[in-house]
């Protein structure tokens, strides 16, 4: 495979996954979509007891993750399905069966695999569906049986040896697991897929470094790497030191396949080492002489983030003179632009990226910041209220409007407001610090609230590469709690958080290290990590 397609494959797997569930989940607002369950509904609404429509939609309501439609039309197919009809009572049951498990009703899904299994003794899909939901009620007998069946139903089927595997693991008997995973891999070797179910086996074992070298092996052993990728990319999320070097070691084994070097980098990047990244994506420029407008945008990326402007400005200009329909190219040159101090440059950069996007969040923001830095706050205020509208859960797009409504427009009730709407937006949980909510309490005099938020996240959120941390240390630091605040950037610092530009630069919507950066305990601080960011 060209590496062009690689890369650009990586590239896309990564939006993929971080968008996937947001495609599902507008799916049913498709024209088409739309349309065939108008159909539907106009058939039902002149045959009501019309038993192989009502199981029709509920497919395509299940297929578009709508499962309480989906069941609600499902037991209506079954209330007018009559007995003689097997088949189609078969299938309902299966797809009811699958919308409890979806929504981990297991004991109600087992039900129905069992009225299933009554219609057809020997269906594979049925019995691996039951033995899987007796894994999940912790029924470990019956799904080893079952596992077992499968066996002697297809010699050939790596899913039983998946599934005793499970069972093997949560006996505690780890050896007959790995046994079991081993014979899976010799029925099916060249099968990126079951590299990926050993892996997330391996996982449930312990065994890290084996579950990092399979979905290397998925990644390299078949064309379409997505759920590869983005577990990987999981798994750097809670052990970034044996994900790297698990990659490490397959760039040792295969230096010249520029995929693991390029897999390094972009989770070198997304952990904010970006040292490490430039490196790995310099040397696939230089060992592989191939040019790749990405490339060049992430390192463009990664050196606006260590505040070398000028040199952030070359690589996203070399990205951009290689091709001009990408929005996010144009986005991280307006960012450049503000640093450098050419807020209408940084417009003008802002304007091409809406309109290759005119719709997307998140050029709006930017160019609203633009106009901000260019002192036209009206305007950059009426951007933030776009982005809102485009976006309604784009925290950062709230506490922007909210700054420059009080901070230059002194519209003091509308950026209160601006607040409790962003305090208001469903869809993150207390723990996840991107909410921004507890800076939404802070500004809003809720004071409690907010360190109790702030608190409880620094508590029971794992921080494996010191983001968090570093949203402590701005928190912190708004609330006038300096020692917190340095407590907090030291933690974020040894971590490695690499970014260089947010400790002594940005001011994303309010939220900074503020006043710290004339504390000189922090800059003691930032020259004692100074190797992180490339200064020593």
């Amino acid at each position: 495979m060209k590496l062009q397609r690689i890369l650009l494959g990586l590239t896309l797997s990564l939006a993929i996954s971080t968008s996937a569930n947001a495609q599902t989940a507008s799916g049913i607002d498709h024209p088409v979509t739309k349309a065939v369950l108008e159909v539907y509904s106009k058939q039902l609404r002149e045959t009501p007891d019309d038993y192989m429509t009502w199981f029709k939609r509920a497919n395509e309501y299940y297929r578009h993750s709508e499962y309480m439609r989906a069941l609600n039309d499902i037991d209506e197919a079954l209330k007018y399905a009559p007995a003689s009809d097997k088949d189609l009572r078969f299938q309902a049951y299966m797809l009811r069966a699958g919308i409890y498990n979806q929504t981990l009703r297991h004991t109600e899904a087992l039900s129905d695999l069992n009225s299933a299994i009554a219609i057809e003794p020997k269906s594979y899909s049925a019995i691996y569906q039951r033995a899987n939901t007796e894994f999940e009620l912790e029924q470990y007998t019956a799904a080893k049986a079952d596992y077992n069946k499968l066996r002697t139903i297809n010699n050939r089927g790596t899913e039983p040896y998946i599934g005793l595997a499970r069972v093997a693991v949560k006996e505690n008997n780890l050896g007959q697991a790995n046994e079991y995973l081993d014979q899976a891999v010799a029925l099916d070797p060249n099968n990126a897929e079951i590299y990926n179910r050993r892996s997330s086996v391996r996982k449930m074992m312990g065994n890290d470094a084996g579950a990092v070298e399979d979905l290397i092996l998925s990644i390299s052993t078949g064309s379409d790497n997505s759920k590869a990728l983005a577990a990987l990319v999981d798994y750097a999320n809670t052990n970034y030191d044996v994900t790297i070097a698990g990659i490490t070691n397959a760039i040792t084994t295969a230096p010249n396949v520029p995929i693991y070097r390029y897999l390094r980098a972009v989770i070198e990047q997304a952990h904010y080492r970006y040292i490490a990244a430039i490196e790995d994506y310099s040397l696939i420029l230089t060992e592989n002489n191939y040019e790749y407008h990405g490339i060049y945008a992430s390192i463009a990326e990664c050196k606006y983030a260590l505040d070398y402007y000028d040199e952030a400005l070359t690589a996203i200009q070399k990205a951009l003179s290689m091709t001009t329909n990408v929005a996010s190219y144009y986005i991280t040159q307006a960012k450049v632009l503000i640093a450098m101090g050419r807020p209408d440059d940084a417009i003008e950069a802002s304007a091409k990226a809406l309109a290759i996007t005119p719709n997307d969040a998140m050029a709006l923001v930017q160019m609203g910041v633009c106009y901000a830095a260019a002192g036209n706050a009206k305007e950059a205020s009426n951007l933030f209220g776009e982005a809102i509208m485009t976006d309604s859960s784009l925290p950062i797009a709230y506490m922007w409007r909210s700054k420059v409504m009080r901070d230059e427009l002194h519209q003091e009730v509308a950026a209160a407001q601006t607040l409790e709407n962003l305090c208001a937006i469903d869809g993150y949980d207390l723990d996840d610090v991107r909410s921004l909510k507890g800076f939404a309490l802070l500004a809003l005099g809720r004071t409690d609230e907010a360190n109790q938020w702030m608190s409880n996240i620094l508590r029971s959120v794992t921080d494996s590469d010191g983001l968090i941390n570093y949203y402590g240390a701005c928190f912190y630091a708004a609330a006038g709690n300096s020692d917190k605040a340095l407590e907090c950037a030291d933690k974020a610092l040894s971590l490695g958080y690499g970014n260089h530009h947010d400790w002594i630069a940005a001011n994303e919507g309010g939220i900074s290290v503020g006043n710290l950066r004339d504390d000189l305990r922090f800059l003691n601080l930032l020259n004692r990590y100074g190797a992180i960011f490339g200064r020593k």
